[in-house]
């Protein structure tokens, strides 16, 4: 058993990952992405992004983004996720990788969730995404 786990506890580990999960998983939502009030509570005031086109975002170039972006449309496609996993690096952050699916282009994803010390809420800090070269096989390192 790893020196955090022993001090953290597994069950509030796995609940931690599940909180961040279920954020992330929000955030893919066509709802949460087309109220600024909804994505400010999942974002992190010092949020960067550094997305699948090289083009790195603040928080609040992502606020005002969000609802235009791919993925943002109720009637348009939505992201497809696969192989989510979590981790916590230390108290109050996560780390997710997965991949995704939107609109044929898949991406391989990397977010950091984090808890301020003395707060309930986790918020997304950072999160990168790279696309992946057509016909490369799924989930490879």
């Amino acid at each position: 058993m790893t020196p955090l786990r022993q001090n953290y506890g597994m069950s509030e580990e796995t609940t931690d990952v599940g909180t961040a999960i279920a954020g992330e998983l929000q955030l893919m939502d066509p709802d949460v992405r087309a109220s600024r009030s909804l994505a400010e509570r999942l974002l992190d005031p010092e949020f960067i992004e550094v997305g699948a086109s090289g083009r790195r975002w603040t928080y609040e170039e992502m606020l005002a983004a969000l609802p235009e972006l791919s993925g943002g449309d109720v009637d348009g496609p939505r992201h497809e996720t696969s192989s989510m996993t979590g981790v916590v690096l230390a108290p109050g952050v996560v780390h997710l990788t997965y991949e995704s699916v939107l609109g044929g282009n898949r991406a391989r994803r990397s977010s950091l969730w984090r808890r301020k010390h003395g707060e309930t809420a986790w918020q997304m800090y950072y999160h990168q995404a790279t696309p992946v070269p057509a016909g490369e096989g799924q989930n490879r390192s």
